[in-house]
């Protein structure tokens, strides 16, 4: 596990859009990518309580499925705990005013090559297919305006940026060190898609 982690889960996505895009273009697409996040960051800090309890169920359920070794129940409450940590990183990182927008943009380039090489999982190929989306949504002619309306879509078409990455990454090579991240993934999916 790295400390700090989540950090990149929005971090990566604005760094990435900025550096291709330019940090003045206030285009339609970063617009939604930002009301996106604050939708996420508003569906888990509502559901936080419903999130904890989905980890729990969902962490003994992979120390069990997987056979990781003993797990005793210490060991079980660190890893719950590291979980539950994750989630408040996490709900943080989609907070629209959050980490994202301190980063000088000189700066932005540099922390981006540097959360790559801390995360096991890529999630590059993610966010360009969240970007994607983004402008297919914009670019739809029966699309509506409404910019939550829009973000609403957007999770329901491509989830909770970088889930999939991770857990793609952790099942092709399930792990210790990766189940927090996993867990989170996992229980972040079940929960931002029962508020659509």
């Amino acid at each position: 596990m790295k400390s700090g982690h989540d950090g990149g889960y929005t971090l990566s996505g604005q760094i990435l859009f900025c550096i291709r895009h330019g940090d003045d273009e206030m285009n339609e697409t970063k617009l939604l990518l930002n009301a996106y996040y604050e939708v996420l960051h508003e569906r888990l800090l509502a559901k936080k309580q419903a999130l904890t309890r989905r980890i729990e169920n969902l962490l003994s359920e992979e120390i069990e499925k997987r056979s990781f070794g003993r797990f005793d129940q210490e060991k079980y409450e660190a890893y719950r705990d590291a979980c539950l940590a994750f989630v408040d990183e996490r709900i943080e990182m989609y907070n629209p005013i959050g980490i994202q927008y301190t980063f000088a943009s000189d700066r932005r380039q540099d922390a981006f090559a540097l959360e790559l090489q801390l995360d096991w999982y890529d999630s590059r190929a993610e966010f360009e297919a969240l970007v994607k989306a983004a402008r297919d949504l914009l670019e739809a002619p029966t699309a509506t305006k409404e910019t939550s309306q829009l973000a609403d879509e957007l999770i329901k078409r491509v989830g909770a940026f970088p889930d999939r990455s991770i857990i793609s990454g952790y099942e092709a090579g399930p792990a210790p060190g990766k189940l927090p991240d996993y867990i989170v993934a996992r229980a972040t999916e079940e929960i931002v898609r029962l508020a659509i």
